[in-house]
């Protein structure tokens, strides 16, 4: 049951979708007819384009993903936990990240020219202060008891990292990672639009500039695909016991 509510919601739409197109409701060369982006979106299949361009997609979200929480989630643990540091940098950290990634996009270009890097610094920006901010508003939230506690217990700093902070804010840092994934998958797609000649957002701008609508919806199902898969993946991670607990609470 859980996945044919879904499944019948997107026949109905489909069916609209192709009533519509059948009865010429769409301007021409609009809205492509359902039988053309299957057709266009099986071509892309078998020549292994599209395969080709969601893996690059991929590889780069992957880069500036990983970079960004590796390098944030310390940043929002320090700033979680110290009063003086929180009031110096989260009014700046919120005013980077209430700027458009896209707007990046001419530093981008400039500093690193035309290819991945540009693309990955694009997805690093789009995500990196979101999750500053939301490791160190998990942070801060953590009882001060817990402190106490490993005051009293004599525990080394790494070890209250690991222990304590890391295991108290999880279950937020694991939504907050969610989102990101989403966030960076999004802004990958427009990214891929001006500075790399490769991947899903590329494949829109090709189609679109080449007037075949059907590949630029065949493009966009991709999109969406993936999409879902990503945040399943990490929806996942909640089930896990040592994040469940959050979920639960």
């Amino acid at each position: 049951m859980r996945f044919v509510r879904p499944l019948l919601t997107g026949l109905v739409i489909l069916a609209i979708w192709w009533t519509a197109s059948a009865l010429g409701a769409f301007p021409t060369g609009t809205v492509p007819a359902p039988d053309a982006v299957a057709r266009a979106f099986a071509g892309e299949v078998a020549s292994g384009r599209l395969l080709d361009d969601a893996v690059a997609s991929l590889y780069r979200v992957a880069w500036g993903f990983v970079t960004a929480v590796v390098t944030a989630v310390p940043l929002g643990l320090v700033i979680g936990r110290s009063a003086s540091t929180r009031q110096a940098l989260l009014p700046w950290v919120n005013f980077f990240r209430s700027l458009s990634p896209i707007a990046w996009i001419p530093f981008a270009i400039i500093w690193f020219g035309i290819g991945d890097p540009p693309a990955i610094f694009i997805l690093f920006i789009a995500t990196f202060f979101q999750l500053v901010l939301a490791t160190s508003a998990a942070a801060a939230g953590v009882p001060k008891v817990y402190y106490r506690v490993a005051e009293d217990m004599e525990l080394p700093p790494l070890r209250v990292l690991f222990k304590i902070t890391l295991p108290a804010i999880l279950p937020d840092l694991v939504t907050a990672l969610r989102v990101a994934i989403g966030v960076a998958w999004m802004v990958d797609v427009a990214a891929e639009m001006i500075a790399v000649r490769s991947g899903l957002g590329y494949l829109v701008m090709d189609a679109r500039n080449g007037l075949r609508m059907d590949l630029v919806v065949s493009a966009m199902i991709a999109i969406g695909a993936i999409g879902i898969g990503l945040d399943a993946v990490f929806a996942r991670l909640a089930r896990i016991d040592s994040v469940r607990w959050g979920f639960e609470r």
